[in-house]
């Protein structure tokens, strides 16, 4: 739509009148926030509740689903009925064996059990609703170079696309301190070269803020990102008391500019999921972060 279409339709001369805004693109962000529904993971609530208790707790607090563990030992029936009672959503499942049995390991074995993993959680996100498995594809460390780590975690993924396609989900690749896709050029290469709309980006905001931007990334990963982690991070705190004090740093007080992370994913054509994924805690607790969440979308 362009602006002469926009202004025809009454709303865009009544935002741009009440609100005094001079941006179309801050005008159109203002009716239809980038982020729309408010996710965290499931090992965040630490109330001592059974599995439907929870789900009609983060309910009450303004949540609209929650990314369980793949594999975990949660009661996927107790789940689903969870689901059917409160009307939240698994929008995605996150691979649970990705970190120690990466796809970069030396050890086919290894590298087996993260693929099995992944099948598994294909199955279990489908059942559930679900459009995503989250994926660390590989850790560069001493022993693992970064090229063998690439070719690697390659070649796995690839085997698993028609897997993917099979159970109707994505393979959503996120950005961690494992020494591996450290610029979004790279990680923009890295999911291009499976020519696959299987495969995707799981963009994570504060963790690229120790070595970038995260409006630049997504700027430049684009279509690619199939959902988003709220998280912050404060340079300050790393620079003050180490880098993993950064992420103590509370949604919206950290280094992250949650203003042009909204027009970036504006310009971009974003909406849907944010998830956090941050320090969890009891229902007091999960409160602030959904209230943080709420102040954040609307940056």
């Amino acid at each position: 739509m362009d602006r002469r279409e926009f202004m025809g339709h009454g709303i865009g001369a009544l935002c741009l009148a009440s609100s005094g805004l001079s941006s179309l693109q801050a005008c159109v962000k203002h009716f239809n926030p980038p982020l729309q529904k408010k996710s965290l993971k499931w090992w965040m609530i630490k109330e001592d509740l059974s599995v439907l208790e929870k789900f009609r707790l983060i309910k009450e607090l303004g949540f609209h689903g929650v990314e369980l563990d793949s594999p975990d030992d949660i009661d996927i029936q107790e789940v689903i009925h969870a689901m059917q009672d409160t009307g939240l959503e698994v929008p995605g499942l996150v691979n649970s064996v990705h970190w120690k049995k990466p796809f970069s390991h030396p050890d086919p074995i290894m590298r087996k059990a993260c693929a099995e993993a992944m099948k598994d959680a294909f199955v279990l996100c489908q059942k559930l609703g679900g459009d995503t498995v989250l994926l660390v594809p590989a850790v560069v460390n001493k022993e693992v170079s970064y090229d063998m780590a690439w070719e690697r975690s390659t070649k796995e993924i690839k085997k698993l696309i028609p897997f993917a396609e099979q159970y109707d989900v994505r393979i959503a690749i996120e950005n961690v301190w494992n020494n591996f896709l450290l610029s979004p050029l790279e990680a923009k290469r890295y999911i291009d070269q499976f020519e696959s709309d299987r495969v995707g980006w799981y963009m994570d905001i504060g963790n690229v803020i120790r070595y970038g931007f995260p409006e630049q990334w997504i700027r430049i990963l684009g279509s690619r990102i199939l959902k988003i982690d709220i998280k912050d991070y404060s340079t300050k705190l790393a620079n003050e008391e180490g880098v993993w004090k950064g992420f103590e740093a509370k949604l919206g007080e950290g280094s992250v500019d949650w203003t042009a992370v909204n027009q970036a994913l504006v310009d971009i054509g974003y909406t849907g999921w944010g998830s956090a994924e941050v320090s969890g805690g009891d229902k007091v607790r999960l409160a602030d972060i959904s209230n943080r969440m709420d102040e954040l979308y609307a940056a």
